[in-house]
């Protein structure tokens, strides 16, 4: 027996329910790999920060920690 690909954590889920919502993860994931343009080489913008231009003293209390 092989072990399901899909556990209910909490509860319990009849096997129809489990269908259903495997049928809509499916679709989402379909529907956002076609979304994704196919042009294109990246960002725009670095998603890092350049250490040098950040200031040398954060508050305690800032939220960019």
């Amino acid at each position: 027996m092989t072990t399901p690909d899909i556990r209910v954590e909490k509860g319990h889920a009849e096997p129809e329910e489990v269908a259903a919502l495997t049928a809509i993860l499916l679709a989402r994931a379909a529907g956002k790999a076609a979304a994704v343009p196919s042009v294109g080489f990246g960002r725009d913008k670095a998603g890092w920060r350049r250490l040098e231009r950040t200031p040398g003293f954060r508050a305690p209390h800032s939220w960019q920690g």
